[in-house]
């Protein structure tokens, strides 16, 4: 037997879901909104884990990447670690080295770990091919993906060195290797001469995958077994895995809060306006109830009929709310895969399925309440009251209203919501929740914004000038044969004060350094001059402002277990300093492992760059085409600078967040639609006599606006600091989801002028939800109103 039921009772079912087309659009938008916002948050929950460990177990991903050095073990002993108890596949030994290349102009790029392989394939670490082909004789390189895009394509060539009769190296393809084991492949014998022409020397790479590597306690378990296994002193360093992992992870994971906000926002709406919806279907059909039970249904008969009236147009609301998840999850998820070196990520399967499971169970424990107060009424008493209000309900706040010195049309509508208080209820839930959406939604956007602004504080300047050769980001005006040799950057900044139009400049340097107590180098950058234009945003502390302080992303105090006022060891070159930590940054670069201080702490660094800011009456362009004409002769370029276009990722959760926004705000005017809707219908007689009494339509409309303007006010002075408490509970757990404290300038975002717009937000919602039916009650005849009871 259908659990709709047949013949009678399905004829019942379909005739309610027929008449009422208000509810039923109201509870099929309500469900495709919520499941939609579910099917999103829960596909990107499963990204922060799924897409790293799909990618590494189709490559056979290394647990452990291992460094040896060839002269002190051999080949042999080498393979015999492969053997080990614990060791599942090995894959290696491979001669491995770092190269500092050149481009074309000869900018120098970033130093590249260089591993010689006969082919990407192997039982650990089975690299993704993405483009190109593999590296087969003297002169090839494949890149990780990761470096792809307009500057460095296949065909493209690569200098070993700046020296004279540097050879140079053909990118023949990209390939991505899941745990991050190289930065560039070659040839076995390519890679052994590379390291003949720099200063690096060759180390023996070994891969490794273990039975037990899920902790970081196992790995380190695992690594000493290794050392043990090989003479002391020759196992030089290793990598892990779950590094690599974790900061692979870490972009998807800040997204997953609000994601999850807007679902849940989206479920408690939906619950609120099924309810609803249910309960005023109920309280509407009365005399129908009665008619029913007279003609011999079942108390479980119509229990099952008026929840059958609400799964019908929720089960259409999940098909389509399932769809339109898919459609909206797949950009955040393409997204997300470029994390993972172009893994194709998709909506697990078992979402598709769970989510739409759990919206069927709310929508049916929502219809559930009303539909057994509909199966508990007195037949009798069903037919005698029909669908008129109970007498004398509200009658009071007819009384009261009616006192105040305002029309009788407005002073009517205002009192009209206190005849119906779990319906007005239900109605103020929902706009108060489609005002907390639209506030959380409009902080969340200037917060991402703010972001964005923060991310990087040397885009700011308008105009850059470089000491020496210029860099990939753009070509130099001459060959690389041409041009004239680097000079001191003292030069450079000669000419950068003698310039007329120079407002502030400072120069900077970048390079790595070792910080006692980390194991990895810290991407370190040295200011000199004025450097407050290029500072990032302060979470705690202050900038810089004197010789020996230095500023700290909030990883790196994590990592190193310092906080502001206690000092760092760092050796930078030749040179040790003692640092004292004097603020903490908005800075997530070098996964929060970067440190900024003033040249002065580190005076053998040369500066590479220098910042400037230009007057107000002189335009970038014309000073960076001016300086350029100074400091090329001199080995120096200068160049104006772009305004950012924003990161695309914060691009996308804006269009997300205010996709979702327009959505829940749609859905809570539509249930304010359907309460109106049902209150217009329920007074149709009353509205009729008013009419005979010589009210206007124009004087009805606004008796029907009025009855929801005080619930829309009321409904916006509750969200809007629910709203705005959400958006502080919410950011600072996306912070750490990405690693990091979040500054004032994000946190920050509400102004007095903006929240009270937002709580005007309230009323428009409420006001948008009545329009169409003030229009219907204004023009209903007459005489029609008045022969219906």
């Amino acid at each position: 037997m259908s659990p709709l039921g047949t013949g009678a009772l399905g004829r019942v079912v379909r005739s309610g879901v027929g008449r009422r087309r208000v509810q039923t659009v109201v509870i099929a938008v309500a469900t495709m909104m919520a499941v939609a916002a579910a099917v999103v948050a829960g596909s990107l929950i499963v990204a922060t884990n799924a897409p790293f460990d799909h990618a590494f177990a189709r490559q056979n991903g290394a647990h452990l990447t291992a460094q040896f050095d060839p002269a002190k073990v051999s080949t042999a002993q080498l393979e015999d670690t492969g053997r080990l108890d614990g060791v599942t596949a090995s894959a290696g030994p491979y001669p491995s080295t770092t190269l500092s290349p050149v481009d074309a102009y000869g900018g120098h790029l970033p130093k590249l770990s260089v591993v010689g392989r006969f082919d990407p394939h192997g039982d650990v670490d089975d690299l993704d091919l993405r483009s190109g082909r593999w590296a087969e004789q003297t002169g090839e390189i494949v890149l990780s993906a990761s470096f792809e895009g307009p500057a460095l394509g296949i065909g493209s060539e690569l200098g070993v060195s700046d020296a004279d009769g540097s050879p140079t190296l053909k990118i023949v393809g990209f390939a991505a290797s899941a745990g991050e084991t190289a930065d560039a492949w070659t040839t076995p014998d390519q890679a052994v001469a590379l390291a003949a022409r720099s200063d690096s020397p060759v180390t023996s790479q070994m891969l490794y995958r273990f039975d037990s590597a899920a902790t970081g306690g196992q790995l380190a378990a695992d690594r000493r077994t290794l050392a043990a296994a090989v003479p002391s002193g020759s196992l030089l360093g290793t990598q892990s895995y779950l590094d690599t992992k974790r900061a692979a992870d870490q972009g998807a994971a800040a997204t997953i809060p609000f994601m999850v906000a807007f679902g849940v926002l989206g479920i408690v709406m939906s619950v609120i306006i099924v309810s609803s919806t249910v309960s005023g279907a109920v309280g509407t059909s009365l005399r129908r109830i009665g008619v029913l039970k007279a003609i011999g249904f079942t108390p479980r008969e119509i229990v099952r009929a008026y929840v059958a009236q609400a799964l019908i147009p929720a089960g259409a609301g999940i098909a389509l709310g399932v769809g339109l998840g898919n459609l909206l999850a797949a950009p955040l998820l393409a997204d997300t895969g470029q994390v993972y070196g172009g893994v194709s990520l998709s909506v697990a399967w078992w979402v598709n399925l769970v989510v739409p499971a759990v919206a069927l169970l709310v929508v049916g424990g929502a219809a559930l309440v009303p539909a057994l107060r509909a199966a508990r009424l007195r037949t009798v008493e069903s037919l005698a009251v029909g669908r008129a209000p109970r007498t004398g309900r509200g009658q009071w706040a007819h009384r009261a209203f009616g006192r105040l010195p305002l029309p009788r049309a407005v002073s009517y509508g205002l009192a009209s919501p206190f005849a119906h208080p779990v319906r007005t209820t239900a109605m103020l839930l929902a706009v108060a929740f489609g005002t907390i959406a639209a506030t959380f939604a409009v902080g969340l956007t200037s917060s991402l914004n703010a972001v964005g602004r923060a991310a990087d504080p040397e885009e700011r300047a308008p105009v850059t000038a470089v000491v020496g050769a210029p860099t990939a980001n753009g070509p130099a005006a001459n060959p690389p044969e041409t041009q004239a040799p680097p000079t001191d950057p003292a030069q450079i900044r000669a000419a950068i004060e003698a310039h007329p139009g120079t407002a502030s400049y400072y120069g900077l340097a970048q390079a790595d350094a070792t910080v006692a107590g980390l194991p990895k180098s810290v991407r370190t950058t040295l200011y000199q001059g004025d450097s407050g234009p290029g500072s990032y945003e302060m979470i705690s502390g202050h900038w810089l402002t004197d010789a020996g302080q230095a500023v700290v992303p909030t990883r790196f105090l994590e990592r190193t277990g310092t906080r502001i006022g206690d000092t760092v060891r760092v050796t930078l070159g030749k040179e040790t300093r003692t640092l004292h930590i004097v603020g903490e940054a908005f800075d997530t670069s070098n996964d929060g492992l970067s440190l900024h201080t003033d040249l002065t702490s580190f005076p053998a660094t040369s500066l590479q760059v220098f910042h400037i800011e230009v007057k107000p009456d002189v335009t970038p362009t014309t000073y960076a085409t001016e300086l350029a004409a100074s400091v090329r002769p001199l080995g120096g370029d200068a160049m104006a600078n772009a305004p950012s276009e924003g990161e695309n990722t914060i691009l996308l959760l804006d269009a997300i967040a205010v996709l979702l926004t327009l959505m829940l705000v749609s859905v809570a005017g539509l249930g304010v639609l359907n309460s109106v809707v049902l209150d217009t219908r329920e007074r149709v007689h009353d509205l009729g006599v008013c009419k005979a009494l010589g009210m206007s339509p124009r004087q009805t409309v606004t008796l029907v606006l009025s009855s929801v303007a005080t619930i829309g006010l009321l409904g916006g002075l509750i969200g809007v600091p629910a709203g705005h408490a959400l958006h502080g509970l919410v950011l600072p757990v996306m912070g750490h989801a990405a690693g990091t404290n979040l500054p004032p300038s994000v946190l920050d975002v509400y102004d007095a002028p903006r929240l009270t717009l937002l709580t005007l937000t309230g009323i428009t919602i409420a006001l948008l939800g009545a329009v169409l039916p003030s229009g219907w009650a204004a023009k209903s005849r007459t005489a029609t109103a008045l022969r219906t009871e």
